[in-house]
């Protein structure tokens, strides 16, 4: 390749920061164009080609990737201060590539329509609404806990296996598909993380690879946990990049499905974000409504937390802290916090709903 080249490859970057940060103010068109056009091809493409592979295309992509660049830098380290103008460039010209691969294949997904406004959703609510959704939620909770477990102080074990489970989810986007056509789901790719523990000491229980499109599942976080995990990545292979709407999404094809196991990780999924905004705005409130959880349920979630604090280290802080900026960096202002901002959606949907 020539220096002209290379020096347009490096050099467009700049443009395309510009033309992302034009594009953001038009999310109409983002939505019509690229996230029911171009998009959608793709990860069509790239879900049927890669989803019936055992394992993780994308993953084994990150290994070799890494391997390269300890090679290039092993390689090209004497030109740090012989070269240094155009090492510089071939790394910004492989950064303005891997930017170009980003939002072509995923990325502009974050500034599409908020699911609030295509659902006609209110993003305000009372504690009032806030204190009977959770009521609501804790009685649908309960009553799916004691029909699967028949003892209101018996933590749920699902009995299926990690490969099963994968397969199940697609039952609940079957159905959530019928009732909101835009959460329909024609083909699926998701797998269990190769990279399992490293995301477990990072503090992540799965993620989307933006490249394959494929939804990879940490294989070690509690099973109870498996069913919103999956629907959740499976609501970012959507196109639902905002993590408050993919946890929102996710947990209703969870509780839409037909097995129980999936209801019941759902509606706890959605308790679970409600008592902790209410932790937020009444702490004597939160403390009566958790008397009412069985103890069963409260088992579940004491086992999420000690499976997390086992891993707990002194870097993890840090991965949060590169993910927050991650996340702020693409169009959700509140970084890592928005994973819980779930709460609106679910006090709107849940409100007229009879559980």
């Amino acid at each position: 390749m020539t220096k002209t080249k290379k020096n347009i490859i490096a050099f467009s970057i700049i443009l395309q920061y510009i033309l992302v940060r034009w594009i953001s103010n038009y999310p109409e068109l983002v939505e019509s164009y690229y996230t029911f056009g171009i998009y959608q091809k793709i990860s069509t493409i790239l879900r049927y080609g890669l989803g019936w592979i055992p394992f993780s295309i994308g993953d084994l992509l990150y290994i070799f990737f890494g391997i390269y660049i300890i090679r290039w830098l092993f390689l090209n380290k004497k030109r740090i201060s012989t070269d240094t103008k155009h090492l510089i460039l071939d790394v910004l010209g492989f950064c303005s590539l891997i930017y170009f691969l980003f939002h072509l294949f995923w990325g502009l997904n974050y500034y599409r329509v908020p699911v609030h406004k295509t659902l006609q959703f209110s993003t305000t609510y009372s504690t009032k609404a806030l204190e009977e959704i959770t009521l609501k939620l804790i009685n649908k909770a309960n009553n799916i806990h004691v029909t699967i477990t028949k003892n209101d102080t018996l933590k749920i074990n699902i009995p299926y296996s990690k490969n099963k489970l994968l397969k199940l989810a697609n039952n609940g986007y079957d159905k959530l598909g019928k009732i909101y056509p835009q959460f329909n789901q024609n083909t699926t790719s998701i797998k269990l993380s190769l990279f399992s523990l490293p995301l477990t000491y990072m503090g992540f229980s799965g993620y989307l690879n933006p490249f394959t499109n494929e939804a990879q599942i940490d294989y070690l976080i509690p099973k109870h946990k498996y069913p919103t995990t999956i629907c959740h990545e499976k609501a970012h292979q959507l196109g639902y990049a905002a993590e408050n709407e993919a946890n929102f999404i996710g947990c209703l094809a969870a509780i839409n499905s037909d097995d129980p196991y999936f209801q019941y990780s759902g509606y706890i999924f959605a308790l679970r974000h409600c008592l902790i905004e209410l932790n937020k705005r009444d702490q004597n409130l939160y403390r009566s409504y958790v008397k009412y959880i069985n103890k069963g349920i409260m088992k579940n979630y004491q086992e999420s937390l000690d499976f997390w604090d086992s891993y707990d280290n002194f870097l993890e802080p840090l991965f949060k802290m590169s993910y927050n900026s991650f996340l702020k960096a693409n169009n959700q202002e509140k970084g890592i916090e928005s994973y819980n901002y779930a709460v609106s959606l679910f006090v709107t949907y849940f409100k007229n709903k009879d559980l």
